[in-house]
């Protein structure tokens, strides 16, 4: 190895290990549901973006199982060659039905999604407004795309309204987009999408939501932009099939167009190998599943609900979630990983989460309670908390 790269990587991995900074991946020993094994032992996962317990359902499995033997392990080549199948197809028509779109495009991942889709539209020539808090791939995707990039502050109307103005008069830009979440993942706080559509209309500018934690959560199911009634005003619709799908892959929703364009445009539809016909086929279901029945995503919020009604009058912060992912907030980094690893030693799996995912000072554990848990796991996990949050002096 060089010297310098073994320096490097020496240097700044001690360094994240003496902060509290560095995480430790357990692997896992089950499927992920609602109980699973790490270590010989069994806990209760309160971890996983499984929201809907799709990821476990008979259902896709055996749809996943049918599809292999029809279609083979892999797709064997990109989409444009000859690597796109029927269930490709049969996948991107549930998808716009689902979304409420005329049609959508399906990605090797919802991370994929964001690098593909900002690219293909805006370039140097343009300007994208986003939220200061989106995830970590809608940021590379506007790098990548190379328009310039203007941060808002996090669900400032007024700031959004103040920075269109300035870029609209500046003359500078032939393109003006702004991306948000639908939901923010860390803290759980829904996008104020209707006051975002009213600005954009008012400077002309395109309106990207990813969707990845509100889809199979929002709108009974349909996502953050249904839950608003706003699928004629949002321009790109992104998801990912991985959560509350069960599955994995990403979409972009809209319209035929915009659609056509990314299939000839996106680098990752053009120079990736399709995603596998058993993933394909399992999402579809998934989706079919959705359509015809509320009750997952019912028992879903009631669980959340819950959940985060107990930690609260226990005296946890929960901060400003207004959707199932239910954040302990414990603020020093070091004091959250050894927060969950006392949770973890008691029986319930909930990770840390620390600086760079959120900032630093703001260092945590992210439950996300499913429609898969029963009231007796749900009840466990909280006597368990209720236990090591007084170790902590937390409550």
């Amino acid at each position: 190895m060089s010297k310098e790269l073994n320096e490097f990587l020496q240097s700044n991995l001690n360094d994240l290990k003496s902060k509290g900074l560095y995480n430790e991946i357990e692997p896992l020993q089950s499927a992920n549901g609602p109980m699973i094994q790490v270590g010989g032992k069994e806990l209760i996962n309160l971890s996983s973006n499984n929201y809907l317990g799709l990821a476990t359902d008979e259902r896709l499995t055996t749809a996943a199982k049918e599809a292999i033997d029809k279609w083979g392990a892999g797709s064997g080549a990109v989409r444009t060659i000859n690597g796109t199948l029927e269930i490709h197809l049969e996948l991107e028509k549930e998808l716009a039905k689902f979304k409420g779109t005329e049609a959508a495009i399906s990605y090797q991942s919802g991370f994929n999604c964001n690098m593909a889709a900002i690219s293909a539209v805006m370039g140097k020539k343009d300007v994208i407004l986003s939220d200061e808090l989106n995830h970590a791939s809608i940021i590379d995707g506007c790098r990548l795309s190379g328009a310039k990039i203007v941060r808002v502050n996090h669900s400032d109307m007024e700031d959004l309204a103040a920075k269109a103005k300035e870029v609209r008069e500046s003359g500078l830009y032939e393109k003006a987009m702004f991306i948000t979440d639908g939901v923010f993942s860390m803290d759980g706080d829904i996008a104020k999408l209707p006051e975002i559509v009213e600005i954009a209309k008012e400077f002309d500018l395109m309106v990207y939501v990813d969707d990845a934690h509100g889809s199979g959560v929002l709108g009974h199911g349909h996502g953050t932009v249904k839950h608003f009634g706003l699928e004629k005003e949002v321009d790109f619709q992104i998801g990912t099939l991985s959560k509350a799908i069960g599955v994995v892959g990403g979409y972009v929703a809209g319209t035929q167009d915009l659609i056509d364009w990314l299939k000839v445009r996106s680098r990752p539809f053009l120079f990736s190998t399709a995603v596998s016909p058993a993933d394909a086929a399992a999402a579809k279901r998934s989706l079919e599943i959705l359509d015809a029945d509320t009750s997952l995503n019912e028992k879903l919020w009631e669980n959340a609900t819950y959940f985060k009604e107990k930690l609260n009058a226990m005296g946890f912060e929960t901060g400003i979630s207004e959707t199932p992912i239910t954040p302990v907030i414990i603020g020093d980094e070091q004091k959250a990983q050894d927060f969950s690893k006392r949770l973890y030693e008691e029986g319930v799996y909930v990770k840390s989460i620390v600086f760079p995912t959120v900032p630093l000072g703001t260092g945590r554990v992210r439950n996300m309670p499913t429609a898969a848990h029963t009231k007796e796991m749900l009840d466990n996990a909280l006597a368990i908390y209720e236990k090591v949050g007084k170790e902590f002096d937390l409550i």
